[in-house]
C-alpha cells in the first residue's frame, strides 16, 4: 500500500472492507458555516472501535458499507476560520472534539448532546473520521491548548473526556472508594479522574499482569488479578485485600467483559455506584438479585457530553491527571496500517499516529 507522492492535497486514511484499507487523496474540506474551522490534524490515537471497524467491518448496527475515513482521537492546528469565528485564530493548536449533535433534539436541549440521535460522529459509518490531513468542525468543537500542553498529550484528551464522562456519571465525591475494571486505556484514566475527584483507594482489576503494574505505576493505590474462581469469591478478596468493609462505593467497568460486571455488582457495598463504561456482547447474564437487594445505583455512559472536553483539558493543563505516560508510540502517517496491526496484537497503550507531513 503505498503513499501519493507530495502533491497529495488531502491524504487520508481509508476503510473500505475488512482488513482493507488505503491511502487516498481526497478534496480539501470547504468551510460552508460561518462557525467551522480547518483543522490541521497532527496526531491521531488509534481507539479500539477504529481496530473493530478494520477487524470486522461494523460495530452493532453501524456498518461500513462505503469507503470511510478512519480515525477520531486527534489534535491539530487551525488552518483557516469561518467568518463568524471568535475565538480561534489560524495557528491556534487545538484537541478536537470528533462528534457533532444536531443541537435540536430534545436531549442536545437537555444538555445531553452525546444521546443525540443525529449525532455525526468521527470514523462512525457513515461519517468520515479524523485520519486525513485536513478536517473541519465547529468552533465550539475545537479547544485551544494552553502552553503546557502539547499536541500529542491533546490526541489522548478524547479517551480522557470517555473516562471524564464515565466518573462524572458515578458522581464521586472525595474519600469514596473506587474499583475499576479494565486497565485499558480508559480504564487507567478512570483511575487517574477518580484520584483527581477525591478517591483515595482506587483498585484497578485486570487478568493481565502488565497492566496491572502499569496501572500501579499510574494512578491506581491497589491492583487485583482475579482468579478462576466465582465472582462473588474474587469479590469478596477485593474488599478483604483493600480493606472496603461493607464493599467499594463506586465500580467503573471499563472492560465489557461479563466476569467483570458479576465481580463488580457483588463487590458494591449496599447503597453503592455501578457505572457500565465498557462495551462487550450485546447481552449478558447478569446478577439481578444481588443489584436489587444492594439498592445498586446502575448507570450506563457512552461518549462524553457537555463540559467534558474543556474538564479534561483543564485537568490536564493543572497537572492532576497525566497523560503523557499512556503514549507508547508515535508512527509516520504511511505507516498507520501497521499501527493498527500492533494495536490489534496488544502492544503498548496508546499509539498515535503522526499527520501527514507533506
Amino acid at each position: 500500500m503505498s503513499v501519493q507522492s507530495s502533491t497529495a492535497q488531502n491524504l487520508s486514511f481509508v476503510l473500505e472492507g475488512v482488513h482493507q484499507v488505503k491511502f487516498e487523496d481526497r478534496a480539501v474540506p470547504e468551510l460552508r458555516d460561518p462557525h467551522d474551522v480547518l483543522v490541521n490534524v497532527k496526531f491521531t490515537g488509534i481507539c479500539g472501535s477504529d481496530v473493530h471497524y478494520w477487524e470486522h467491518g461494523s460495530i452493532g448496527q453501524f456498518v461500513v458499507k462505503d469507503p470511510m475515513v478512519l480515525g477520531h482521537e486527534s489534535s491539530g492546528i487551525i488552518s483557516k476560520i469561518g467568518s463568524a469565528v471568535t475565538t480561534l485564530k489560524v495557528g491556534d493548536c487545538v484537541a478536537m472534539e470528533p462528534g457533532i449533535p444536531c443541537r435540536r433534539c430534545e436531549p442536545c436541549k437537555a444538555g445531553k448532546y452525546n444521546l443525540c440521535e443525529k449525532m455525526a460522529f468521527a470514523a462512525t459509518p457513515p461519517y468520515d473520521g479524523t485520519l486525513a490531513k485536513y478536517y473541519i468542525l465547529p468552533e465550539d468543537f475545537c479547544y485551544k491548548l494552553p502552553e503546557n500542553i502539547d499536541l500529542q498529550e491533546a490526541a489522548v484528551i478524547e479517551p480522557l473526556s470517555v473516562a471524564v464522562h464515565i466518573v462524572k456519571q458515578a458522581n464521586i465525591v472525595p474519600g469514596q472508594s473506587v474499583v475499576v475494571f479494565g486497565a485499558g486505556p480508559v480504564g487507567l484514566l478512570c483511575c487517574a479522574v477518580a484520584r483527581a475527584f477525591g478517591s483515595p483507594k482506587v483498585i484497578a482489576v485486570d487478568i493481565q499482569k502488565g497492566r496491572l503494574e502499569f496501572a500501579r505505576k499510574y494512578a491506581a493505590t491497589a491492583t487485583f488479578e482475579p482468579g478462576k474462581v466465582p465472582a462473588l469469591e474474587n469479590a469478596m478478596r477485593i474488599v478483604k485485600q483493600n480493606d472496603m468493609g461493607p464493599g467499594a462505593d463506586v465500580v467503573i467497568d471499563a472492560s465489557g467483559a461479563e466476569p467483570s460486571v458479576h465481580t463488580g455488582i457483588h463487590v458494591l457495598r449496599p447503597g453503592g455506584t455501578y457505572v457500565q463504561g465498557g462495551m462487550g456482547r450485546s447481552e449478558i447474564s447478569f446478577p439481578i438479585m444481588a443489584a436489587c437487594t444492594k439498592e445498586l445505583n446502575m448507570k450506563g455512559s457512552f461518549r462524553y457530553g457537555s463540559g467534558d472536553y474543556k474538564l479534561a483539558v483543564n485537568l490536564v493543563a493543572s497537572g492532576k491527571v497525566s497523560v503523557k505516560e499512556l503514549i507508547t508510540g508515535v508512527v509516520k502517517f504511511e505507516d498507520a496500517e501497521q499501527a493498527f496491526k500492533e494495536v490489534k496484537a496488544g502492544k503498548g497503550i496508546k499509539t498515535l499516529i503522526a499527520g501527514v507531513e507533506f
